[in-house]
């Protein structure tokens, strides 16, 4: 079963960042989901919301990280 959040680990890993910018980034992604009413766990962002952002799936493309 695909696991439904990724972690810090896969992000810095998938964008070639460090673990330290990777952990900031999903801060930024999780902040914006609580902005819109979800539940976030520190840590871990929602893998389908981080493919939104970052390759622009779904209907959010265009909107750019701030």
């Amino acid at each position: 079963m695909d696991n439904k959040f990724i972690r810090v680990d896969e992000v810095a890993q998938e964008l070639s960042v460090s673990k330290p910018y990777a952990y900031k980034l999903i801060k930024k992604l999780n902040d914006e989901l609580k902005e819109q009413g979800f539940i976030t766990i520190a840590g871990h962002v929602n893998r389908q919301y981080f493919q939104e952002r970052f390759y622009g799936a779904g209907e959010k493309q265009g909107k750019e990280m701030e």
